[in-house]
């Protein structure tokens, strides 16, 4: 009787998380993350944003596509810091691998690292690219930092996808996201997930 009802109470929780999902649409969690060394963390294999992503997609059941870059591949941090900062200074806008059809989602997560007040930008090219795909979608920014919060993220999602109706954004540690999934998951929840 007890596993019966414990099979019950687990369809009708999935039932219920379809449903809210179905609210939200069709969901993708488009992201730039960078493994290697890192601030507060070291030589990490796998990067911090792409933890939060892959909590997001398994928490919502979204999609992914990863804003995949080689020109950062193999820095030590300091260096890495130096050209972000020259980057940004210098409005570049580098190349990144593949691409997505935004059309099909009705919800789009984009995150990524806080790199000097704002998303890499290697993340510009792609919002230079897709500038017109998001209209009338939900957009909800999210970043991983080490004390920046959402810096000017939230005003450059905005000012990126004019008439996206853009929510307030999420931000982590770095060093937090390999042990406060949790916080990840509360977010998603109060935002219908």
């Amino acid at each position: 009787m007890a596993a019966l009802m414990t099979i019950c109470l687990s369809a009708c929780s999935q039932s219920n998380k379809q449903k809210e999902n179905k609210e939200m649409g069709k969901t993708i969690v488009v992201f730039f993350s960078h493994a290697g060394d890192n601030y507060a963390v070291g030589n990490i294999k796998v990067g911090n944003t792409k933890i939060v992503a892959d909590y997001i997609t398994e928490l919502t059941g979204a999609d992914q596509f990863e804003i995949v870059t080689h020109k950062y591949d193999g820095m030590a941090y300091n260096p890495l810091i130096n050209l972000a900062k020259e980057e940004a200074k210098n409005g570049e806008l580098p190349e990144y691998e593949g691409d997505v059809d935004l059309s099909q989602y009705d919800t789009v997560f984009i995150g990524g690292p806080v790199w000097w007040g704002t998303y890499p930008q290697v993340m510009f090219t792609f919002f230079k690219k897709h500038a017109n795909d998001l209209k009338g979608k939900t957009v909800i920014p999210f970043t991983t930092h080490e004390g920046s919060g959402l810096a000017n993220c939230m005003e450059d999602v905005k000012a990126a996808f004019a008439g996206a109706n853009v929510t307030k954004g999420f931000s982590i540690y770095g060093h937090e996201v390999r042990t406060e999934k949790g916080k990840v998951e509360k977010w998603l929840k109060g935002l219908g997930f």
